[in-house]
């Protein structure tokens, strides 16, 4: 079955808006593909989502987390890959998919598709991920 790392950009859009990040939420919640999720990757994901969202939707967005991350992979990192990205935040997603030898997905092609090519980590934006794994949707 596909795997892929799931950038923290497409998890807060497609919690927050429609559109490709939010079929890709909807896939993920469907277990149509493997979420790949190390702990680290998982605590930027509840730090980004908690800062971005109002105090009282908290316990809201803690219960949205919860359920997606039930239905991930996690993935030990065994290598180390810092400093491989120019944004430190985005070494978690690069570190995640490279130890699970899956796709990484991100709407950040500034600074994750150059250390992809070097890690031989396929990249998709999330409109390449769908139309390449989902396409008749």
């Amino acid at each position: 079955m596909l795997k892929a790392a799931i950038d923290t950009n497409v998890v807060l859009q497609g919690l927050t808006l429609r559109g490709d990040s939010g079929r890709i939420m909807e896939a993920w919640r469907d277990r149509r593909f493997v979420p790949c999720v190390s702990t680290a990757l998982a605590l930027e994901y509840e730090e980004v989502l908690l800062r971005r969202f109002p105090p009282a939707r908290a316990h809201d967005v803690q219960a949205a987390l919860q359920a997606l991350l039930t239905r991930a992979e996690y993935v030990p990192i065994r290598f180390r890959l810092r400093p491989a990205s120019p944004d430190p935040d985005d070494d978690f997603v690069l570190e995640c998919a490279f130890n699970a030898q899956a796709m990484l997905v991100s709407g950040n092609d500034k600074d994750l598709r150059g250390p992809c090519d070097a890690l031989h980590i396929d990249y998709a934006s999330p409109l390449t991920f769908l139309s390449r794994h989902f396409p008749t949707e």
